[in-house]
């Protein structure tokens, strides 16, 4: 394998836990542009969804009423 690694330690000895978190942030970051994520959505959203609110035992605690 003659090709050079992407990236490489010069000072320093990381352990496993660190190099794992350094190649986790490249991943994310050299990810393409075209990449879409995926959107968060909250409790807010989703409650102005049709058929948030579910019939049955326990709804109303899922409605947020107050108790």
């Amino acid at each position: 394998m003659s090709e050079e690694p992407l990236f490489k330690v010069t000072r320093g000895a990381p352990t496993a836990e660190e190099l794992a978190a350094l190649v986790g942030v490249l991943s994310v970051r050299l990810r393409p542009a075209t990449a879409v994520p995926t959107p968060v959505s909250s409790h807010w959203t989703r409650s102005a969804r049709p058929g948030f609110l579910a019939a049955g035992p326990g709804a109303w605690r899922a409605s947020g009423l107050p108790h």
